[in-house]
């Protein structure tokens, strides 16, 4: 959670430099499983280069839920804060360079960090941010075809288009490889027209 707070909450630089001898380094390659799903989450995770994504196992079927890149920060939320398994899987996509800071830490962190002016305030937005987030994709999949929700992320995160292979973005769209290489078709023709 420190880490990309820091350009918007300078103070917090002391506490990153405290707090690096206890982050491990990692500088590894594609497909390594950060958090292996029914397992406990025990570190946060944060993302110096790569990307990372988050999913479930659904009957033998990877379904992607989330895709994180350089800079941003996360862990299974339910497990690393409830002690219970982790409902998701974490892996790298691409050869990635990651920080772990153990959860002792993480706390120890949150209670330091608590007595700053403003952090509290900090957290709740960024909280509110991502809850919206994962509120409008849910919304989303209720409303939007598959074509409307690839549009859309072609439009708010053409960087996950760009990086991250075709089935995972089918997987995260709930469409098949063959599905997504119809909808990717159909807009290419589109735009021919015009």
């Amino acid at each position: 959670m420190l880490f990309h707070f820091r350009t918007k909450f300078p103070q917090l630089n002391a506490y990153w430099e405290r707090y690096l001898e206890f982050q491990k380094r990692l500088d590894i390659p594609a497909k390594t499983t950060l958090l292996e799903e029914g397992k406990k989450s025990l570190n946060y995770i944060f993302i110096e280069r790569g990307c990372v994504r988050s999913f479930f196992n659904n009957n033998g079927e990877d379904k992607t839920v989330q895709f994180f890149f350089e800079n941003e920060g996360l862990a299974s939320f339910d497990s690393f804060v409830n002690d219970v398994p982790s409902q998701f899987t974490i892996e790298t996509i691409e050869p990635s360079i990651v920080y772990l800071l153990p959860k002792k830490y993480v706390t120890q962190l949150m209670e330091e960090l608590s007595a700053e002016p403003d952090f509290l305030k900090m957290i709740l937005q960024i909280a509110a941010q991502r809850q919206t987030h994962y509120i409008n994709e849910f919304v989303s999949f209720i409303r939007d075809t598959p074509e409307q929700r690839y549009e859309k992320l072609l439009k708010d995160r053409p960087h996950i288009v760009q990086r991250v292979p075709q089935h995972y973005i089918a997987a995260y769209l709930g469409v098949s490889t063959v599905h997504l290489s119809r909808i990717k078709s159909k807009l290419a023709k589109g735009k021919d027209h015009f």
